[in-house]
């Protein structure tokens, strides 16, 4: 059986209050479907490098975010064409971007 799900445009205001409880800033990027869109989460570290977030399901059937694209210096142009097919493909997607130091424990943390 799964669990009840909150309506994505709570995740994601809990997601920015998360963030900046921390210390860190969040700012939508797209906004989507109020209540149903799925949420992925773009963190940018200092160096340049990104990571692309998503909740994936998994067999336990728990849903936590997954790291699905990364960015390096040499694949950055790759990244962005993958960010914009994403997001081009399904008009529903929050895309939310983090700035914060080690967002991973942040991301890791509001999965639970």
């Amino acid at each position: 059986m799964s669990e009840a799900r909150l309506p994505a445009h709570l995740e994601v205001a809990g997601l920015i209050r998360a963030t900046e409880a921390a210390g860190g800033f969040a700012t939508v990027v797209a906004k989507g479907e109020r209540d149903a869109g799925a949420i992925l989460i773009l963190t940018i570290e200092r160096d340049g490098s990104a990571r692309l977030w998503e909740r994936m399901p998994r067999l336990d059937g728990q849903r936590v975010f997954e790291v699905v694209r990364e960015q390096t210096p040499e694949t950055q142009e790759e990244f962005g064409e993958y960010l914009a097919r994403r997001t081009a493909r399904d008009r529903d997607i929050w895309l939310v971007e983090l700035d914060i130091p080690n967002a991973e424990r942040l991301v890791a943390e509001f999965a639970r």
